[in-house]
């Protein structure tokens, strides 16, 4: 039997970014991908990474939020219907925490429009493509999107 090994638990704001990973932050929007199918999320994230935008494929809205702690997102592209927390709740965190990070919901299926129009009545406002999107409106709708953030935003990383 092996003996159990102790390790010192140490915050995520403990860890320093690289320089590196600053410089790349900085010149590429992150935009973090949420979808439960992880060939939806990967494959849209690597349609964004091709354009320039720093994707990161997540495969589900807990796993979102840890990584938005540790990578902040200048967009969330997530799917509406996911295990758990359902993609509005998680936008709704998101937006707490990331008030300038800008949402995209994408579903395929017809129940989310009932969740979004809970979600506007509740005075969430939120924009929804619908499944399946062809690359070329998916890069328009990301484009248009981030086109609106902030100049310091672009120049600056925490």
């Amino acid at each position: 039997m092996s003996k159990p090994t102790k390790f010192e638990t140490v915050s995520v704001n403990d860890i320093p970014v690289s320089d590196q990973l600053r410089e790349a932050i900085a010149n590429r929007p992150v935009v973090l991908v949420v979808d439960d199918e992880s060939v939806i999320a990967d494959t849209l994230a690597e349609i964004l990474n091709r354009k320039g935008y720093a994707a990161i494929p997540v495969y589900d809205a807990e796993e979102a939020l840890e990584t938005a702690l540790v990578m902040p997102p200048e967009l969330l592209l997530t799917d509406v219907v996911l295990p758990g927390m359902s993609g509005i709740e998680l936008s709704i965190k998101i937006k707490r925490i990331f008030p300038d990070c800008k949402i995209l919901l994408f579903s395929g299926q017809a129940a989310t429009t009932e969740m979004l129009t809970s979600a506007n009545r509740a005075g969430h406002r939120f924009d929804l493509l619908t499944k399946p999107i062809h690359p070329n409106d998916l890069l328009t709708h990301v484009s248009a999107s981030l086109k609106a953030r902030p100049a310091q935003q672009r120049a600056s990383v925490s």
